[in-house]
């Protein structure tokens, strides 16, 4: 049975400050935790379940960390609507700073959603793409949101910040700017070594600066009379054209 204190600290993780203090973040719902659990068995501190989960899925988590919860205690912790049978605390894990010689890299400048941060995780994790570097103005990984949105690819691509905005000017590799008014990603063959490519912001795009340091810009075509595209979802766009062109 959770106690008050358990409660409070707890909810406390909902917070970014509650996060950076304990190096704690929050993974719910079934898949997500799954997930984590079994790519990341050593960074679980707890795992919260209703008796229907534990029943069908307690085996994957040691005795210790497993309690038992209510359905009105899981509300009360729960950062989701709808709460979904599990929750678990976990140690965030370690970020490494990327010095990539071959492949493909992801560069974010300041994608502010949660959602958008969290589906481009994935969707490196989906291309095989290792390293997502982020502006200091990007999201936080372990908000709530973006974990969720993640679906526990975070457990398999390193996201570290670039904190002192030094990093690009250190990589030797082709950059590649996503920018209206760039050549179409179709006419562009891949280069061999692999590249940067770097993702605007959601509404402003890609800093000016960025977009000077580009060796390429690409735009995908449009056909019809959408004014952009999600940055998640042209990203997506031109992984498959840049991966599938490479391979």
């Amino acid at each position: 049975m959770l106690s008050k204190q358990g409660i409070k600290d707890i909810q406390r993780l909902g917070l970014k400050k509650g996060r950076s203090e304990t190096g704690l973040f929050l993974a719910e719902g079934p898949k997500v935790v799954g997930e984590l659990l079994e790519a990341l068995p050593g960074s679980a501190v707890g795992v919260y379940a209703l008796p229907a989960w534990i029943e069908a899925h307690g085996g994957s988590v040691p005795g210790s960390l497993l309690t038992p919860v209510t359905e009105g205690e899981l509300a009360r912790i729960s950062q989701l609507q709808t709460p979904n049978g599990v929750l678990m605390v976990a140690r965030q894990l370690p970020a490494r700073r990327p010095a990539p010689a071959s492949g493909w890299t992801l560069y974010l400048d300041d994608i502010q959603d949660p959602g958008n941060l969290g589906t481009l995780v994935r969707i490196a994790d989906w291309f095989g793409v290792r390293d997502v570097v982020c502006s200091p103005g990007c999201a936080e990984l372990y908000n709530p949101k973006v974990v969720q949105s993640t679906m526990a690819s975070l457990a398999r691509v390193n996201v570290w910040y670039d904190e002192e905005q030094d990093w690009l000017g250190q990589q030797s590799l082709p950059l590649l700017a996503a920018a209206l008014g760039g050549d179409s990603m179709y006419a562009f063959s891949p280069p061999p070594t692999g590249g940067i490519l770097l993702i605007g912001n959601e509404s402003k795009g890609l800093r000016p600066g960025l977009l000077e340091r580009a060796t390429h810009r690409l735009t995908i075509p449009r056909i019809g009379g959408a004014e952009s595209l999600n940055a998640a979802v042209a990203t997506g766009i031109i992984l498959a054209h840049l991966v599938n062109r490479q391979s």
